[in-house]
């Protein structure tokens, strides 16, 4: 099914799942970082309030979506293998704990949004951005997940006759397929 690309192992009827867990923790966690601007411009509470929720929501979020993230790396051998993989399981692990972090200190803080919240909220915006491109990354370039069949070729063609596993794509995978 899934020919030489690595596999999701994390799965329904072959559709891998991580992706589909990953929006509700990026929107929000980018969302806390908006309501934090927000209030800080406007001085409402209530934006201070919505942050506390969101960033909550994204911490449950990403339970689901770390499980399955873990699951994929850990059930097929080639996708640990990709250092992009590493990197973007790290980035995650720390934008969870800087998260954690900024909700505990809005928890027990006396203010509704400490001063320095914020630049919490902005250091894990930037690292939803760089674990993001890094997921990218594992989908487009190492086509992790991505499924693979003769009447499925997408002409993507990047000069490199191989992604970068050794497997071959675009022209080369075309060619190799009509000699199979």
């Amino acid at each position: 099914m899934y020919g030489n690309n690595p596999r999701s192992t994390a799965q329904i009827a072959g559709h891998p799942l991580h992706p589909m867990l990953i929006p509700l923790p990026i929107a929000s966690f980018i969302g806390a970082l908006a309501t934090d601007v927000v209030g800080k411009v406007t001085g409402d509470p209530a934006w201070a309030r919505a942050s506390k929720w969101l960033l909550g929501t994204g911490l449950v979020t990403a339970l689901g979506a770390a499980a399955t993230g873990l699951t994929d790396y850990l059930g097929d051998e080639r996708v640990a293998e990709i250092p992009a993989a590493t990197y973007h399981m790290v980035a995650n692990l720390s934008l969870v704990g800087i998260e954690a972090v900024n909700l505990t200190w809005r928890l027990v803080s006396d203010e509704d949004a400490p001063a320095g919240a914020i630049w919490l909220s902005a250091a894990a915006a930037g690292l939803v951005g760089y674990s993001g491109w890094l997921g990218g990354e594992l989908s487009y370039r190492h086509r992790v997940g991505v499924q693979e069949t003769v009447d499925e070729f997408s002409g993507y063609d990047d000069g490199h006759a191989e992604g970068g596993l050794g497997i071959p794509r675009g022209p080369a995978l075309k060619e190799k397929m009509a000699g199979a």
